[in-house]
């Protein structure tokens, strides 16, 4: 079972903070000094069909092509990356698996990896059917998304990573809070199922960033938003 997908990014200058950090910038003499917030990355990662799908019409997801290669590169990623978004029913699956992977008797190197990460890791989830349910580490989200996910944005801590999850990633687009993709395409057509766009995002100008061929013929593209180079 993957856990996510990663890439190496370009550098963006940061003014030597973290993301999520501020920092006093003196305009000019005699002028007040500001101060700079930079904002957190929320990343959209996605497995996707040549057509533009996430999962067959039902959720079928056995057509994604992934092997040792692709799992080598997604750790290198993760590493990196502490916090990770998800909509409910995504939330729902890596909760039944990824807390327990690594004990099982069967345990892979990644089963092992990412369910260390997955422990540490500070988790958002995007559901109206969860409001007012604890769980540890996680933060759950039901109602004024834009401003929630503002304020998060605004907090020390490194790029979001949201985790498939097709219909949380519709609401962030529709809010214009995606600032990247990382799309792993696969070498076959779905004909129909479930879009990673579905028609209803604010028109962004991307930037690609990076591409890569992996030996099962999957491709990633790295992009990011033009706005935010």
């Amino acid at each position: 079972m993957s856990g996510c997908f990663a890439v190496q990014t370009r550098k963006m200058p940061n003014f030597g903070i973290r993301p999520g950090g501020r920092k006093r910038l003196l305009l000019a003499e005699g002028v007040k000094a500001k101060t700079l917030i930079i904002m957190r990355k929320i990343i959209s990662f996605a497995h996707l069909s040549l057509d533009g799908f996430v999962a067959g019409p039902n959720g079928e997801m056995n057509w994604i092509n992934i092997n040792d290669e692709i799992f080598a590169h997604v750790e290198q990623r993760i590493g990196q990356t502490d916090t990770a978004l998800y909509g409910r029913k995504t939330y729902d699956l890596m909760e039944s698996y990824w807390p327990t992977a690594a004990d099982q008797p069967n345990a892979t190197r990644h089963d092992k990896v990412h369910s260390e990460w997955y422990s540490k890791a500070k988790k958002i989830v995007l559901s109206e059917s969860m409001k007012g349910v604890a769980r540890p580490n996680t933060t759950i989200i039901s109602d004024n998304v834009a401003e929630q996910i503002g304020a998060i944005r605004k907090q020390q801590g490194t790029e979001i990573l949201v985790f498939g999850s097709p219909s949380a990633t519709h609401a962030l687009m529709q809010h214009g809070l995606i600032d990247g993709y990382w799309l792993f395409v696969n070498p076959v057509v779905l004909g129909k199922g479930i879009p990673l766009f579905d028609g209803h995002q604010i028109t962004t100008t991307l930037e690609l960033l990076s591409t890569r061929q992996f030996a099962c013929g999957v491709t990633e593209l790295s992009y990011c938003s033009a706005d935010g180079v």
